[in-house]
């Protein structure tokens, strides 16, 4: 039987007629109180902070709830949301952050614009300073243009920052954000509390919020229903591109069976891959200019697109020049998602549908069921020139990822991880060189099990998201791999993991160089370096610290690999400690992704793709 509690029903199923929901009693209670209380009944299992003057008065209050909401505090605020952005990432349950008034709070900015660009949802509990002293100038205020103005500096990198200057607007507030935080495309969300709120009092009540993520889910027109069906019908050479709409919506499963059904191939983002097992024929990878090249041979050559929860960002898009990995408007555009401005911000959609991902991908099954679609026949001619790019693909790859060498070919990397991890272990990646490699050849099997920093490529995210992602997760292997540079601004984690006991395992992609930017130095600049390799003395010798010893200082297994035989045992030694481990593994600089796409950086010219070529038609 459901049990009433203050949010309404528990055990409700979707679509159910909940009971009403208890009338909230009013209680006198300190701030600080309301917002513990509130973060236990969203059921938020973690609170990943760092202390300061501005929040110490919600620290007794998390203390009284500390057996329900557990406080991780790492040694950076961007860690912290990106702890909570991994969290909601693997378990699609949104945590919170806390930071104190000033400077601590701006080191969420760069976390927080990661989490918004690629639809993370969080909420970010910032510190103010009292409202006695707006406008006053107190340590730490910001008020050139507004008193108590930090909601100017977060705002855009959240969908809202709400501060509320008494306790008696907390409940209002609080119900706000977190609707705000999961309702439609979700995203971070800021409460900027003056820090006198968290102490002081008021005869309030809890307002019943937000019954969790992707409860409510939008539909498409029966009309557009049947004229995404009806286009599909009339193609011969369709593709379903997926991103991460189809990850969030959790559609997996109506996704495989549309693309089963109906023998559709499947383009994946980043974010979307796993949705489709990349093992299966059907899966084509990735797009764009370190995708796979049948991938962007489909995208150049296929007439409709049904694109759902996908950007058509310039990495997956080729920066939209003709023929590099899409020809629209050549081919038709059916454009799912359920963010209205993501629909024709790119490329004008013949159709445009403003839906959940995984309610379409039913109506549109339920649809199809009653036509004569057969896939198998109408798309076998589609099907052969695809498995003919894709051995054409194979045959120039392939024989790489068996050569053995020190430095270690960035094939090999991949190739262990892939054959080490379990389909349900989770990766996560950073910025860098390393991320173009896993984009092009990593194999994900399950959703939620590759975390990218894709819209805003914040450095950092991977080695401090992966232990978000390991407590939410905790009986499944979660691997950090991550750049030399990317590590090293945020090396604190090691810390973090001895401390919480966070057996998260890092995979350092140690090149000696900013090796992406490099790259784009020699391709571009007569093979000049400047700025971007990392040296020291005046031979200029490749430099990094031992990571290894670093770790090992802070209490981590460390461990170096130099040789490609090693790598492979390395790894599977890391998982089986089931404790911190950090892998430093020397990867040769001078092997790059070969471009099967292209992108722009305007004005330079761009470069022309290294297997394939442009093709418009």
């Amino acid at each position: 039987m459901n049990k009433p509690t203050e949010k309404g029903v528990v055990g409700a199923q979707d679509g159910a007629q909940a009971a009403p929901a208890a009338v909230p009693k009013k209680m006198t209670r300190k701030g600080g109180e309301l917002i513990a209380e509130f973060l236990v009944n969203e059921r938020m299992p973690y609170i990943f902070g760092i202390c300061g003057h501005g929040n110490v008065g919600l620290l007794d209050p998390l203390y009284e709830v500390r057996d329900k909401i557990k406080l991780i505090s790492p040694r950076h605020e961007q860690t912290a949301a990106h702890m909570a952005d991994g969290y909601f990432r693997v378990k699609h349950q949104p945590v919170a952050t806390l930071t104190s008034t000033g400077p601590g709070s701006a080191n969420l900015i760069m976390a927080l614009a990661v989490a918004q660009t690629d639809s993370s949802a969080l909420l970010a509990i910032t510190a103010n300073v009292p409202t006695s002293q707006f406008n006053r100038s107190p340590f730490q205020e910001l008020n050139r243009h507004n008193q108590a103005d930090f909601p100017n500096v977060i705002r855009p990198v959240v969908k809202h920052s709400f501060q509320p200057s008494r306790v008696d607007m907390l409940p209002h507030a609080l119900r706000q954000a977190v609707t705000t935080m999961t309702s439609g495309r979700p995203g971070p969300v800021n409460l900027d509390v003056p820090y006198n709120l968290f102490q002081e009092e008021a005869e309030v009540a809890l307002e019943p919020a937000w019954d969790g993520f992707a409860k409510r889910r939008s539909g498409a027109s029966p009309d557009d229903v049947r004229t995404a069906v009806n286009m599909l019908q009339a193609s011969r050479r369709p593709v379903i591109f997926i991103g991460h709409g189809v990850t969030l919506s959790e559609a997996s499963k109506e996704l495989t069976e549309f693309a089963m059904q109906y023998r559709i191939p499947v383009i994946s983002s980043p974010n979307g891959m796993g949705c489709l097992d990349m093992r299966d024929p059907l899966s084509l990878g990735f797009i764009g200019r370190n995708g796979a090249y049948q991938a962007n041979q489909a995208g150049r050559y296929c007439d409709l697109i049904i694109a759902i929860g996908a950007r058509f960002d310039d990495r997956s898009a080729s920066s939209w020049m003709p023929g590099y990995s899409w020809n629209i408007p050549t081919s038709k555009l059916i454009h799912v998602d359920v963010d209205h401005a993501e629909i024709g911000r790119n490329y004008a959609p013949d159709l445009g549908i403003l839906a959940d991902a995984r309610t379409f991908l039913r109506q549109v099954l339920g649809e199809a069921a009653g036509r004569k679609i057969d896939g198998a026949t109408q798309f076998a001619q589609w099907h052969a020139e695809i498995a003919g790019w894709r051995a054409e693909w194979e045959k120039f790859v392939a024989p790489n990822f068996n050569i053995h060498s020190t430095p270690i070919r960035p094939e090999r990397i991949v190739a262990d991880c892939r054959a080490v991890l379990p389909d349900d272990a989770i990766i996560s990646l950073d910025s860098g060189i390393h991320h173009n490699w896993f984009m092009q050849f990593w194999e994900a099997r399950r959703p939620q099990t590759m975390l990218n920093t894709w819209g805003f490529s914040g450095m950092g995210f991977g080695p401090s998201s992966i232990l978000g992602a390991k407590l939410a997760a905790p009986d499944r292997p979660c691997v950090s791999i991550c750049g030399d540079g990317g590590f090293t601004m945020v090396s604190h984690v090691l810390c973090t993991a001895v401390e919480y006991d966070i057996p998260a395992v890092w995979v350092v992609w140690n090149n000696f160089a900013w090796g992406a930017i490099r790259d784009l130095q020699y391709a571009y600049f007569q093979g000049r370096e400047y700025g971007t390799g990392f040296y020291s003395g005046p031979d200029r010798k490749p430099y990094n610290p031992d990571f290894a010893a670093w770790a090992r200082a802070a209490g981590v297994e460390g461990l170096t690999v130099t040789k490609s035989q090693d790598f492979k045992g390395t790894l599977e030694h890391a998982i089986k400690l089931n404790k911190p481990c950090l892998i430093d593994v020397h990867v040769d600089a001078n092997i790059r992704p070969p471009g099967t796409g292209a992108w722009a950086l305007p004005p330079i010219p761009h470069m022309e793709p290294v297997f394939g070529k442009k093709i418009v038609r």
